[in-house]
């Protein structure tokens, strides 16, 4: 296999890995990366809690390893100290014998072992004769007082004491119980020398260190609830410091969002504390300045509301007279000249044209002033699709046709309003649909019913789309217009769309055309509707396009007076 491949095999398995424990790992460590990202107080607790931990950690180890090397240190300076008071006294008791048969050396062998357990503090004592000796059937081979000792000891001791270069040797090892539990232990080794041609004899002392063990893990299990409750309190402690301290940050933080909400008298609280009372007061301030601006354009907006319907309505009694004034010269029986003629035609066509502005503004004033009332009946909107497009095809150079893949149920709606919808939409696809067909879609579902009417005209930008709905917004005013317009069209249209409860949206390409898609709800109950139609259509490229994506329509909360058609 080539380093290449195996190289390549091996990063795969290493994803395929990170992938096995990222599925493992999500159901625990996801909530808490959310609350990492977003949560500095989570952060801070967790940085200091892993810090403190750590501290904890190595202060705990070298505290544990400093106690135990020092008991270890200190059992076997007194296990040597031991073993050397215990093997001069057994030296010194062989030299006062003189025994030279096979009992009385085993009497004398058994005679210091005991002695060795009378004077040292531990009962292990191993006797035994060293190997490498000349053989004398008269010396006993070993006496032990307990076999896991002679079991102990290892080939490394034995040669140590053999060598002679040392009167002790030591070495840590571990014994075994007759019920197999080990504990650690320490092995003294030293000669003693016996008379006539008995030779020298190996004598090992075993201490063991349970005791030791014990206590080193009564400080083990003390230093861990120790520091398990050290833990809880800094945990504790810092808890309730960042609560403290990130308090002026969550006030601050509630406080925005409840001016956000409209509670225009809400202000930050006083924190008692140098800085953040500064911080406070400044707040404080531009909420005061900013809540003053607001006062003065809310004042400004309703005087500008109120000045545009007094106005429209002032208007209307002399665009009547004035109206009036132009049917009495167009029905005039003398007849005039056709300067004069086509003089009166264009006062005519202005007239009307200055009446549509001042309905529009006087409608447009209503929904500003929020009087406005449904008057609503059961509609279907497939004829009130049908009845538009046969008054509007006349002024169309392309075919206006209408699919109706549903919404033959009548639903609840103001019959006028939307026919208003429908009509604008229409009319704006006429505007700039460059003579292409049009196509009015109409659908439902069982929570909404969907109008969309497609063109193939010029289209418009992204940025144009965003502003589509803006009063005496267009996109080309430099354009020629076919059914004129006031430019408050389709800015009437989304208003009668909302106080329905439904959602009037528009998608545009440049040279693609354009979109524009009517969502109803069925009902006042329904608060969330998905559209039967798509907003981007069928055959358009969607790569890249937010709106390509359709979801979840939320109704619109809207103040209206709702009335049935009696």
């Amino acid at each position: 296999m080539s380093p290449t491949r195996g190289r390549s095999r091996l990063i795969t398995t290493l994803r395929r890995l990170r992938l096995r424990w990222l599925r493992l790992t999500q159901p625990v460590l996801g909530p808490f990366r959310a609350r990492w990202r977003r949560s500095l107080m989570v952060r801070t607790m967790t940085i200091t809690g892993l810090v403190t931990g750590f501290i904890v950690l190595v202060a705990g180890v070298f505290i544990l390893t400093s106690i135990g090397d020092d008991l270890y240190s200190s059992r076997k300076d007194q296990a040597l100290l031991d073993s050397a008071r215990a093997t001069n006294a057994a030296q010194r008791q062989i030299d006062a014998s003189d025994v030279t048969n096979r009992g009385g050396l085993s009497s004398l062998a058994a005679s210091v072992r005991r002695t060795v357990q009378d004077t040292s503090s531990s009962q292990l004592v191993y006797l035994r004769r060293q190997p490498g000796q000349a053989p004398f059937s008269e010396a006993p081979e070993s006496t032990t007082t307990n076999p896991m000792l002679a079991d102990a000891v290892s080939t490394e001791l034995s040669d140590a004491v053999a060598a002679a270069e040392n009167p002790q040797h030591w070495q840590a090892v571990s014994f075994t119980s007759e019920d197999g539990t080990p504990s650690p232990g320490i092995i003294v080794a030293s000669r003693l020398t016996f008379p006539t041609d008995a030779g020298t004899y190996d004598l090992f002392i075993g201490y063991d260190l349970a005791d030791t063990q014990d206590s080193l893990s009564f400080v083990q299990r003390t230093l861990l609830i120790t520091a398990a409750a050290m833990m809880a309190f800094i945990g504790i402690l810092v808890w309730i410091m960042s609560r403290i301290a990130f308090h002026p940050i969550r006030a601050a933080a509630d406080t925005s969002r409840r001016i956000a909400a409209g509670q225009a008298e809400a202000r930050m609280p006083r924190m008692n504390d140098e800085h953040f009372d500064v911080l406070s007061d400044g707040f404080n301030d531009m909420a005061d300045t900013l809540q003053a601006r607001i006062d003065e354009l809310d004042q400004l907006s309703e005087m500008q509301q109120r000045f545009v319907s007094d106005v429209s309505h002032e208007l209307r009694t002399p665009l009547t007279t004035i109206r009036l004034a132009s049917e009495v010269l167009q029905a005039s029986p003398t007849g005039l000249d056709p300067g004069k003629q086509r003089a009166v035609e264009v006062l005519g066509a202005q007239v009307e044209r200055f009446e549509s502005l001042l309905t529009d503004l006087l409608e447009i004033s209503r929904y500003d002033a929020g009087r406005v009332t449904l008057e609503t009946e059961p509609t279907n909107l497939v004829s009130l699709a049908n009845e538009v497009v046969a008054s509007l095809q006349p002024l169309s150079k392309g075919l206006i046709e209408v699919r109706a893949l549903g919404g033959y149920v009548p639903v609840d709606v103001d019959a006028r309003r939307i026919r208003r919808i429908v009509s604008n939409l229409v009319g704006n696809a006429i505007e700039h649909g460059e003579g292409q067909a049009i196509v009015v879609t109409i659908d439902s579902n069982a929570a909404a019913i969907a109008l969309s009417v497609r063109d193939w005209g010029v289209g418009m930008e992204e940025e144009n789309v965003e502003h589509v709905f803006d009063r005496f917004w267009r996109a080309d005013p430099s354009r020629k217009r076919t059914l004129g317009g006031t430019g408050l069209g389709l800015a009437i249209a989304q208003e009668d769309a909302a106080v329905h409860g439904g959602i009037l949206e528009a998608w545009s390409r440049p040279g693609e055309g354009s979109n524009f898609r009517l969502t109803l709800p069925r009902g006042d109950g329904v608060t969330s509707y998905m559209s039967p139609l798509p907003l981007v259509p069928e055959g358009v490229t969607t790569e890249g396009d937010p709106k390509a994506t359709g979801g979840w329509l939320r109704r619109p909360g809207r103040r209206i007076r709702k009335e049935g058609r009696k």
